[in-house]
C-alpha cells in the first residue's frame, strides 16, 4: 500500500511525514523526492527521511540512473516503489513544477 502526497515545501513535508508515522509507517518506509537533486538531498537529510536508492531500485536501475535525465530517474524511482508509469509521470511533472513528493510505501 502506498500513500503519496504532493507538498510545496519542507514544512508541509514534515507534517505529512509525521502523519504517515502516526498511521503506522516507519521512517524507513517514507521517501521524499524533489526535482532538484540538491533540494531533495537537503530535505531528506534535514527531515531524516530516505531517498530512494539501491535497496529500493536494485543495482541495475541505480546504475542506469547515472545515464538518465533527472525526470527519467525520478519516474524510475517512483515506479520502484510500486507506482504505475502514469502515476510516476504525473508526480514527476509536479516535481518539475517545484513541488515535493512524499511517498510512504509498505
Amino acid at each position: 500500500m502506498n500513500t503519496v502526497k504532493v507538498v510545496e515545501n519542507g514544512v508541509q513535508a514534515k507534517k505529512v511525514i509525521e502523519e504517515c508515522i502516526m498511521q503506522g509507517y516507519t521512517k524507513d518506509e517514507i521517501y521524499l523526492l524533489a526535482h532538484d537533486k540538491d533540494r531533495s538531498e537537503d530535505l531528506t537529510d534535514g527531515l531524516d527521511i530516505n531517498g530512494i536508492g539501491v535497496p529500493e531500485q536494485g543495482v541495475l536501475d541505480s546504475i542506469a540512473n547515472v545515464f538518465r535525465t533527472r525526470g527519467d530517474e525520478l519516474r524510475s524511482k517512483l515506479e520502484s516503489l510500486g507506482l504505475s508509469a502514469d502515476e510516476a509521470e504525473r508526480y514527476e511533472r509536479d516535481m518539475y513544477l517545484g513541488k515535493v513528493i512524499v511517498v510512504a510505501a509498505k
